[in-house]
């Protein structure tokens, strides 16, 4: 019992820690000013990195599973910050279509809270945290067959209390 009350503690102490030190370290980085070591010594690593043919390079900076947020960081071939994106959002949510693959999810999302794999089924669901409200936690999930291809999407909650 005392276990799980410090397990939920620490889970609602980072969930209100980690956007507040996002914040601080977000509002340093300059768009057309920082550099890629800049971000890395404000950001630390990214957790996957995408280079495009036009020499674009975007660096991905997951809060999940506790965070709500996802954030994609977009340098320009000159090698300086160009935008910080939020990604999880309802707009970006509208966009996943049928036939989508796991690459280009991860690209519009950023990594999973959380993936699951359903063999009756033969799914594979991944879930982002979209919002918390009291008592309850949104997810918002996408459903991939065995070859990786979306073939829906839905919500769903957990009911905390």
């Amino acid at each position: 019992m005392l276990k799980k009350f410090f397990a939920g503690l620490l889970s609602g102490l980072m969930a209100i820690v980690l956007p507040a030190c996002d914040g601080i370290n977000l509002e340093k980085l300059k768009p057309g000013i920082s550099t890629l070591q800049d971000v890395r010594d404000i950001m630390g690593p990214p957790s996957m990195e995408w280079a495009d043919p036009d020499g674009t390079l975007t660096w991905e900076y997951p809060r999940t599973p506790e965070g709500i947020v996802n954030y994609m960081i977009v340098f320009g071939p000159d090698k300086r910050l160009r935008e910080v994106r939020q990604v999880l959002s309802e707009e970006n949510f509208a966009r996943v279509r049928e036939g989508m693959s796991r690459e280009e999810i991860r690209r519009l999302l950023g990594k999973p809270a959380h993936e699951s794999y359903f063999p009756l089924k033969k799914e594979h669901v991944w879930d982002w945290k979209s919002k918390v409200e009291p008592g309850m936690v949104w997810f918002f999930n996408v459903h991939f067959d065995e070859n990786g291809r979306v073939v829906r999407t839905s919500s769903s909650f957990d009911p905390k209390g």
